[in-house]
């Protein structure tokens, strides 16, 4: 008997957060029978965890996922199918021969100037640094970022790493890119702020796959949506996290994309770098960042005399690379309003949603992209399914 993509009330194309969140939410809520089309060997998209056979270590995949989110609906959400470890996520960056805590805290300013700082000291010494440019009149990155932080740490911090970012000169770069460069003047060295933070203490695909685990939820992998796309019913209601552009043959362009490649290395030591981040932020250095997995669950018994650790590089993004992060120029933008038109007529006419970080064209991080889901499922598809009414929008107007 051959495979059949009929008979269920709901299609989810790809099993990252974003589309296992409507999934399971469609099967749990509202008992419809979901099928998820994947198109890697494994579920989970970018948050996908496995263990290093020779050290047992697990590792991300496809680079380093921390959880952290002040959103208190997507906290007691995804607490229903992990536990979360106590972890905070500090980063260290090496400039020179030195290594400083970052973000930008009284340490790295006390360390790198050389000398003990009041807070209100490091203020006075950051504003008389950053007095070069104003910020309103920054032309470029470059002259955005002395303007808040002033030359000395611009050069030292930002300038090489994004000149590895983004292959492009900072000068050549919009000032939009930085918003806002945060220097904290006390030594609190978290990386992020928010209420909650922690790692799944079983992995990132045990936690993927109990949002899976549900009898009305089917999960076929190794399956390409585009080449069954005619075997599934006209007018099932499908929610597509895959690129935008590809969903539309590339009628507007290809959206461009930053990607990453990884080097992951097993070396003979217990511990490599006694962190599980430090970023590398001279030009001369060629990646970005080496991660180093143990650390991320300190709490485990992993072995003492082998460690697993990743080099990252960053790159534009080719035809057939995985893309990661958007790129904000005008003519992306310009296309993106394009495909947003046709996604909104497609709503209308095809009963599909586009969601997600590929689906809308944004950056979303794990947290993002279930609070974005579960906006979808309750504003689009519980009406749709409970109200007959009809699927409008798109989630990226949302």
């Amino acid at each position: 008997m051959g495979v059949t993509y009929a008979g269920y009330d709901l299609v989810v194309v790809g099993s990252g957060f974003f589309g296992l969140t409507v999934a399971e939410r469609a099967a749990a809520e509202l008992g419809k029978r979901v099928l998820v089309l994947e198109r890697r060997s494994h579920i989970g998209g970018n948050a996908y965890s496995e263990v290093e056979p020779e050290t047992g270590i697990e590792i991300h995949r496809y680079g380093a996922h921390l959880f952290h989110t002040s959103n208190e609906r997507v906290w007691e959400y995804v607490n229903r199918f992990t536990r979360f470890t106590g972890y905070q996520h500090r980063v260290f960056a090496r400039a020179g021969d030195q290594v400083y805590a970052f973000p930008m805290n009284l340490a790295l300013i006390n360390q790198f100037f050389g000398r003990s700082h009041t807070p209100d000291e490091a203020r006075a010494l950051i504003a008389e640094q950053s007095a070069e440019f104003d910020t309103g009149d920054a032309k470029n990155l470059e002259e955005k970022a002395i303007s808040l932080v002033g030359r000395p740490l611009y050069e030292a911090f930002i300038k090489g790493y994004t000149i590895k970012q983004w292959q492009t000169e900072p000068t050549k770069l919009d000032p939009s890119i930085i918003t806002r460069l945060p220097v904290r003047y006390t030594f609190d060295n978290r990386y992020f702020n928010d209420t909650y933070e922690g790692l799944p203490v079983d992995g990132y695909t045990a936690w993927l796959e109990k949002m899976a685990d549900h009898p009305n939820i089917d999960v076929r992998l190794d399956v390409d949506y585009f080449e069954v796309r005619d075997e599934i019913p006209p007018g099932t209601p499908t929610v597509y996290t895959g690129p935008l552009d590809r969903y539309f043959d590339f009628s507007e362009g290809e959206l461009g994309w930053r990607t990453l490649d990884f080097e992951q290395e097993v070396v003979e030591t217990g511990d490599f770098q006694g962190t599980p981040v430090v970023n590398y932020n001279d030009a001369e250095v060629p990646y970005t960042r080496i991660l180093e997995f143990r650390h991320f669950h300190p709490e485990r018994d992993y072995q003492t005399d082998k460690t697993v650790i990743v080099r990252e590089y960053s790159r534009f993004a080719e035809s057939g690379d995985e893309p990661y992060y958007p790129i904000n120029t005008p003519d992306n933008r310009t296309k993106l309003q394009r495909y947003r038109d046709l996604a909104r007529k497609e709503t209308a006419n095809a009963n599909v949603l586009f969601g997600g970080r590929l689906g809308t064209y944004k950056y979303l991080d794990m947290h993002m992209a279930i609070g974005s889901a579960l906006t979808m499922f309750e504003n689009r598809l519980r009406p749709y399914f409970s109200e007959g009414k009809a699927l409008s929008g798109t989630e990226s107007e949302d």
